[in-house]
């Protein structure tokens, strides 16, 4: 699917990537949204691993630019098929199925990539994370968009270290230029790729922040990987990162610190949402493969 201007358009096309598993609910609740954006969508990518992800007569009856594609299920793997896929955008945002965006979201990011080209990614302002607690109800995360719709945009961009991935805009060009790709040794649920990701673009451009976007993230619960697999994730992923010099040691080694701390302490009084145990098992074997010199992110797939 070709990309078309819309009349008398001239400025960056931009698209959206929603990878998705598991979600089809949400999915379908929070996709129809994206067409109340001030600047419409150029185009709409899904990557489901399943056809029963989404209802994709159902997407393209409400967007005829909405293209369903699928991968093996894999949260890179199914943002590198996003990347294929949007062979005419300027510039690609990747949002969680579960996130939530103020209708002058895209028009903001636009306005970055066109003011400053020498930013290669953006990252909004959270404004609640669901990922933080038991998740936010869909009706409760339309009422805070709402309240900051009602505001006019205001603020700045400031330099970050790495975009959030449940909402991140790239700058197409330079991903095409260098070929970048999200790296699929970090299987399943993907735990820091948005870091690598990152710092891969880092090394051509700046990374912002902007407290003109502002969206909120559900932390909807379904379709997560096991507490065991992201415990263990929690330990190899960093340290494999700091292997490819994507994440440096001052970033790595507190939160691997900070994850192996709140899974021991909070082991003996868990969140009812947080499966405390599988993560601290998961760490366990995390430290006892890289004592052995066995570890590697891709070991999650075979954990059970």
């Amino acid at each position: 699917m070709q990309f078309e201007r819309y009349p008398g358009r001239m400025d960056l096309r931009i698209a959206v990537g929603i990878a998705t598993t598991g979600r089809r609910k949400i999915l379908h609740a929070v996709v129809p949204h994206l067409l109340d954006q001030s600047r419409p969508v150029d185009r709409i990518v899904i990557c489901a691993a399943e056809k029963d992800d989404v209802d994709a007569d159902a997407m393209a009856a409400l967007f005829q630019r909405t293209s369903v594609v699928f991968a093996e299920r894999g949260l890179c793997r199914q943002r590198n098929c996003i990347l294929e896929s949007v062979e005419d955008a300027d510039i690609l945002l990747f949002l969680d199925d579960d996130f939530l965006v103020t209708p002058s979201y895209l028009e903001e990011t636009v306005r970055i990539f066109q003011r400053y080209p020498d930013v290669v990614m953006s990252t909004g302002t959270v404004d609640a994370d669901g990922i933080l607690g038991p998740g936010i109800p869909l009706d409760d995360g339309w009422r805070i968009i709402r309240s900051q719709s009602d505001a006019q945009p205001a603020g700045g961009e400031k330099p970050v270290y790495s975009g959030y991935g449940c909402n991140m805009a790239v700058r197409m060009s330079t991903v095409r230029g260098y070929g970048l790709r999200f790296d699929e040794n970090l299987p399943l649920y993907g735990w820091l790729e948005d870091v690598d990701f990152s710092r891969q673009l880092a090394r051509h451009g700046r990374i912002v922040s902007s407290e003109r976007l502002h969206g909120v993230h559900l932390g909807t619960k379904t379709g997560r990987t096991s507490g065991l697999r992201l415990g263990y994730s929690q330990i190899a992923n960093p340290v494999y990162l700091m292997g490819k010099r994507t994440m440096s040691p001052r970033h790595a080694a507190p939160q691997i610190m900070r994850n192996l701390a709140a899974n021991a302490v909070k082991v003996f009084r868990p969140e009812p949402w947080v499966d405390r145990r599988g993560r601290l098992l998961g760490n366990m074997r995390a430290v006892a493969d890289l004592v052995r010199g066995r570890l590697s992110p891709r070991n999650v797939t075979v954990l059970e």
